[in-house]
């Protein structure tokens, strides 16, 4: 694969990152019942990025989970020696029932892993609501979902792929595009 562009550096994730936080104080009207749950790997870390901005913001904690939504994709892949799938298991030390859930992802493309991240979260107990934050919306839903919250919107052709590395993973900050 070839990088075609560098669409997001440091600072413009953070920029994205701030104003996300900011919209989902202002669309639920502070942090009451919200919670952030990110879906594994970058979405964790995406989500524990925002709760550390929204607590600076509204100096209150809000709690944070980690989901994995590895036996709920429709394309399961075999991962291991044994060709059961690599389950990392999810990690959300708190009730979800009757809460505000914003689960968060890096990247929103087909929302089959979104579809996934739902199943998964409704197993685990029933929210009020449940509301979406990417850090990057590329297009081509093959599902009806949208994002609440979009960091940046960028449009795709089916030969592209967005690569998003965070400090926490890949040693650097930013979103590419890339050549298939």
């Amino acid at each position: 694969m070839n990088q075609k562009a560098l669409v997001l550096d440091e600072q413009a994730i953070n920029r994205a990152l701030t104003r996300i936080a900011h919209q989902i104080i202002e669309k639920n009207k502070g942090i009451e019942d919200c919670v952030l749950v990110g879906i594994r790997t970058r979405g964790i870390h995406i989500a524990k990025r925002l709760a550390a901005k929204i607590e600076q913001i509204e100096g209150t904690p809000i709690p944070v989970g980690e989901l994995d939504i590895t036996l709920y994709r429709d394309d399961l892949t075999k991962k291991t020696d044994n060709q059961e799938p690599l389950v990392k298991g999810s990690d959300i030390s708190f009730n979800i029932s009757n809460k505000k859930v914003i689960l968060v992802d890096d990247v929103l493309y087909t929302g089959r892993t979104v579809r996934a991240g739902l199943d998964a979260l409704m197993d685990l107990g029933r929210p009020s609501a449940i509301q979406l934050a990417v850090l990057v919306d590329r297009g081509h839903r093959e599902l009806p979902i949208r994002a609440d919250y979009v960091g940046k919107n960028i449009p795709t052709s089916s030969s592209e792929k967005i690569v998003v590395e965070l400090v926490e993973v890949d040693q650097v900050d930013q979103v590419s595009i890339y050549e298939k």
